[in-house]
């Protein structure tokens, strides 16, 4: 059983900054990629930043120079650093682990069950 759980998020003044953690935990083999998604009222969900086993990142246009993504392979830790937030980045943000739990099998999406970000002055 594999347990995806994040930690972090809260209310914050525009421009303020906040950090997102997020740990998988349990029967993992392998981790490809970990991330973070978000989803507005309203709105799809969106991907917001990943960052692949080999250190390879990707952004969301909106969120470029603004968030960092970091991750310790050792831990399965995957952190989110938010800065110059904006009202617009209000959202629920959810942490995303696609792995493959056992040897041999296949690799699928776990997700966390989501944090509160809310950007308001």
């Amino acid at each position: 059983q594999v347990r995806v759980v994040e930690s972090g998020g809260g209310l914050v003044q525009p421009g303020g900054s906040l950090r997102l953690s997020c740990a998988a935990s349990g029967s993992i083999f392998s981790i490809n990629a970990m991330g973070w998604y978000r989803q507005a009222p309203g709105k799809e969900r969106e991907l917001v930043a990943l960052v692949t086993s080999g250190g390879s990142t990707n952004y969301a246009d909106s969120v470029q120079g603004r968030f960092t993504i970091s991750r310790d392979n050792v831990k399965n830790m995957v952190t989110l650093q938010m800065n110059s937030l904006k009202p617009e980045d209000t959202a629920v943000y959810y942490c995303n682990a696609n792995l493959a739990p056992r040897v041999g099998w296949p690799s699928y999406n776990y997700w966390g069950q989501g944090t509160q970000v809310t950007v308001s002055s």
